[in-house]
């Protein structure tokens, strides 16, 4: 299955952004409101220039302490994105977010930001085809 095919099925595909230069509260709140797990960090709305995660933030709290909380996202960001096209295929997807230990990976075509996806969607979309895949097999086996 294709990232597109993927993002197509989340329905709502927008992506939450925040300026370089945002407190990190201001991004956790974000965060707690929208109910998602990371903010991507664009200076236009439309580049994926880092990227912020619950974890990210938890981390800088046991280290820092709370004031990591009036720091800026610059700060705890990940700078070197490992991003995807609605082209690519899922399980190429899930095998770089597994080898690089990350749930969230932007989609970037012609350096634009186009959507995001978790591994929460990845795996919900293999699930589904293997469960197509299945019916398919049994119905062949039944004659049907």
């Amino acid at each position: 299955m294709q990232v597109q095919q993927i993002l197509k099925s989340k329905g709502n595909a927008s992506v939450f952004t925040v300026k370089p230069g945002t407190p990190v509260s201001e991004a956790a709140q974000l965060l707690a409101e929208k109910r998602i797990g990371t903010v991507v960090i664009s200076e236009t709305g439309k580049t994926a220039d880092g990227i912020l995660s619950e974890r990210d933030i938890v981390r800088e709290l046991a280290a820092k302490g709370a004031a990591c909380l009036s720091a800026n996202v610059d700060d705890y960001m990940t700078r070197d994105l490992v991003t995807c096209t609605r082209a690519e295929m899922s399980e190429t997807v899930l095998a770089k977010m597994t080898e690089g230990r990350f749930r969230h990976m932007p989609v970037v075509e012609d350096g634009e930001l186009v959507g995001l996806i978790t591994l929460g969607d990845v795996v919900k979309a293999r699930l589904s085809q293997l469960a197509m895949e299945k019916d398919a097999l049994e119905g062949m086996i039944m004659g049907h």
